[in-house]
Formats: structure tokens, sequence, C-alpha cells
């Protein structure tokens, strides 16, 4: 059985099933995304119910067991987002204009996920903070590295944390109460970000996750959390929607922080008139 037989499955009955049964089935229709990561204890937990009733609606629906049922939606979540499945949705249209159409939408669904409130939220942890920390695993870790940029033109303390001769589990054992942790993540989700992530939500730390969906694993953990769009048909995920809120973001920062702030930035532009690193020239900007 495939996803759409099985949404077919439970409209088809749906009106025969038992209250309970019922707002069991309705949440998997209307949460298939976040179901496909969530183990059977915490969907359990969201609905009220015991695993023993999830197990019971999985063998209503034709599935041996809840394991059979969660494998059906999670291998839809995953060919959905496949660059392969994508690209052939588009193999017959203007590639190039269809391209940027695509990378338009991420734009567009980046601009809608940043409201004000989240930028001031943003913003107010950030000052807060004793150390930011920036973190990234694969093509996400670009995303962390220009945060870790970013905030340290700014005049932040910050330590960048990226995969290297140390974990990420290793690397955030020295934050603090009074920090604050960006994370970026981008399918495919990784283990060992998820498990530091939920070490540094046990410490305290001010979390804010910058991710495609809201079922990640990690968003579980977070004070923040910013959805982005990064669907592309080639490189996995496009990072025109994060690398756009990470300048959006950054920037809203620049003038919250006030005078401070523009010094900092007036500092870090002085550094374009040293003559030892670049060329003389009029028109200098940073």
């Amino acid at each position: 059985m495939n996803a759409q037989e099985l949404q077919s499955l439970i409209r088809e009955k749906i009106d025969t099933f038992p209250n309970k049964t019922r707002r069991v089935v309705e949440y998997l229709l209307t949460n298939s995304s976040e179901v496909a990561f969530l183990s059977i204890s915490e969907v359990a937990e969201r609905l009220s119910v015991s695993k023993a009733q999830l197990v019971r609606v999985a063998r209503t629906l034709g599935f041996d067991g809840y394991a059979g049922l969660k494998g059906v939606l999670k291998k839809d979540l995953l060919e959905q987002v496949s660059p392969s499945a994508i690209a052939e949705k588009i193999h017959d249209m203007d590639i190039p204009q269809n391209l940027c159409r695509l990378e338009h939408a991420n734009l567009d669904e980046t601009l809608h996920n940043l409201a004000p409130e989240t930028m001031i939220e943003f913003c107010e942890a950030a000052k807060k903070a004793s150390t930011i920390y920036c973190m990234g695993w694969g093509i996400s870790a670009l995303v962390g590295e220009w945060f870790y940029t970013r905030f340290t033109e700014l005049g932040l303390k910050t330590v960048l944390v990226r995969r290297g001769s140390m974990s990420l589990i290793e690397q955030v054992r020295s934050v603090g109460k009074t920090d604050m942790l960006v994370v970026c993540e981008l399918p495919s989700y990784v283990i060992e970000v998820t498990e530091a992530v939920e070490k540094v939500r046990k410490k305290g730390a001010f979390i804010v996750t910058l991710t495609d969906s809201p079922a990640a694993p990690m968003c579980r953990y977070s004070s923040l959390s910013i959805h982005v769009g990064d669907t592309s048909p080639t490189f996995g995920s496009s990072l025109i929607g994060p690398m756009f809120a990470v300048h959006v973001l950054t920037s809203v920062l620049a003038f919250n922080l006030g005078e401070e702030g523009q010094a900092a930035l007036a500092a870090q532009k002085e550094g374009l008139h040293d003559e030892r690193v670049y060329y003389p020239a009029y028109g200098l900007r940073y």
C-alpha cells in the first residue's frame, strides 16, 4: 500500500470508525509529515491515547503493525523531497524558467515565515546571549557559518560548531544557560544534530532552529523555530531561502543593536582600507 492508497482508504472508511479511531486517522491525514519522524510513544502522547490503540488503528487500515503504517508515510515524505522526484515533475517543462519559479517560491515561503514577532524574539535572544553558538551539518553547515560570520561582524561573541576533529555533541558541552544556539538543518535530518540540540536544551540555553519543516526532529527542542523554503530538483536542498533568512534576521539585528551595531559595522568597514589586503579603490563598501 502506498500513501495515496492509504489516504483513499481512510477517507472511504472514516465515517464508520469509532470516535477514538477517527480522531487518530484524522491526525494521520493532517500531520503525515510529522508522524513520519515521531516515535509511536510521541504520537500516542500527542493524541492522549495508548500505543496499543495506535497499533490497533494500523491493523484496521490493513498493516501488520504501526511500523508498517509509519513506513508508508515516511517513504511518501522522502519521495516528495527527493531531487530526482522533483526533477521528474519538471522534466518536460521550461527548465530555466521553472527553476527560477521554484526559487522565487522558496523566497516567498521564507518571507512568509519571517513574521515581525519572530524577528523581534530572535533579536532579543541574540542581544541577551552571553555567547552565540552556530551549528550545522553538511550543506547546512554553510548556513551556520554565515550566521557565525554575521554575528562576529556585529561584535557579538560567537562560536562556530561544525563536524571536524570533535563531534557536535562534544563541542556543545561548553554551551551554558545564558547562551544561544542557532542551528540550521535541511533534509536529510542527522541524528547527531538532534542529540546535540537536545543536550543544549537540557542546559536551558535558548535554541533557534532554521529548517524546512516543523517535522524536523530537532524542532521539538527549539525555543524559536523558523521554517524556510528549500525545494530544489538538484543538489538536495536549495540554500536561497535559508541564506535569505540569515541576511534578513542579521540585518534586522544590526539595526536593533543601535549604536553598538553601527559601530561594529563601521569598524569592519575600516578593514577595506588596509592596502596590505585590498587594492585601493573608490566606492569601497561592506
